[in-house]
């Protein structure tokens, strides 16, 4: 049957805009972007994006979007077993989205995965598959958490072809060198989180080039080129982040001692600056006295 001019209309815009974001960003930034966009049109409370392990067993949050006022809910499933959502599961591996208008309503054979929505407070959810090479990879989707709704066909078809998109931007050629730190890092290493307005987005250690003090807040640098800003305290992060390849190099700055390219230590006018440059950024960052004999040591030179 063919799908009706309104709701191919919004599939058509959907995938535009869906594939302006991912043109025109990095992957991850991109995927946060589509999430917040496409979540305030379908007016939904929460939007998400989860993925699984190589053997489909396991399954961890990566990004989410909530509207003001809605609990965040991305950190709290990490390395999480796929039978705690093993009937709404069975639908995405035959590539089904799932459309549950009333949580409340779930059969006895959901009731893991229905105690886990209430938790979070959902009342309806709309789940799509994200597939590449047609293999399943994730799902992403939509919670309305204020009260009971269903998402309409050409939403729903929408949503489908933007996870068609996100999953070969995501999982193709294009991100084969942040496919290969995460990989490194092992299966499911925890991730840590971005915390910025309304979104966040989770990355493990490895991608993370440098941070930076904002005032209150963090610059963090990324291996996609990216640059974000968290709502913590570069003194919070200095206790999240791994000490073996992390190393504080000012009071305002911490890098990733797996990405130094170049350390001149006879920088400046007077040839007594130390500065280092990190795989990728222009920017240059100084080292302050009392962290260069830890970095010549740290870095074996």
């Amino acid at each position: 049957m063919a799908a009706a001019p309104d709701d191919a209309a919004r599939a058509s815009g959907w995938v535009l805009r869906a594939a302006t974001h991912l043109l025109a960003m990095p992957i991850d930034r991109a995927i946060s972007a589509i999430l917040a966009e496409f979540g305030e049109l379908a007016g939904a409370d929460r939007a998400w994006m989860f993925e699984y392990d190589e053997s489909l067993l396991r399954f961890r949050n990566t990004h989410e979007w909530s509207r003001a006022g809605v609990s965040p809910h991305v950190e709290d499933l990490q390395d999480a077993p796929v039978t705690m959502i093993a009937w709404l599961h069975r639908f995405l591996v035959q590539g089904q989205a799932v459309m549950i208008n009333d949580v409340a309503g779930l059969p006895r054979t959901a009731r893991s995965l229905q105690a886990e929505l209430l938790r979070q407070d959902d009342k309806s959810v709309l789940s799509v598959p994200l597939v590449h090479q047609g293999v399943l990879r994730g799902c992403i989707g939509f919670d309305a958490t204020a009260r009971i709704r269903r998402w309409e066909g050409g939403t729903i078809s929408a949503l489908f072809h933007c996870a068609q998109l996100i999953g070969l931007a995501r999982y193709s050629g294009r991100n084969t060198y942040i496919s290969r730190v995460q990989a490194a890092s092992g299966p499911f290493t925890p991730l840590i989180y971005l915390r910025m307005p309304g979104r966040a987005r989770g990355i493990v250690p490895e991608e993370i080039l440098g941070l930076r003090a904002a005032r209150d807040y963090t610059d963090v640098w990324l291996v996609d080129g990216s640059k974000l800003t968290d709502h913590r305290a570069l003194s919070v992060w200095a206790g999240m982040l791994p000490t073996a390849t992390f190393l504080r190099i000012h009071r305002t700055a911490i890098v990733n001692l797996g990405h130094v390219e170049v350390l001149d230590r006879h920088a400046g006018r007077l040839r007594e600056r130390w500065e280092l440059r990190l795989r990728s950024l222009d920017t240059l960052w100084v080292v302050s006295r009392p962290y260069r004999a830890q970095l010549r040591s740290r870095l074996g030179i």
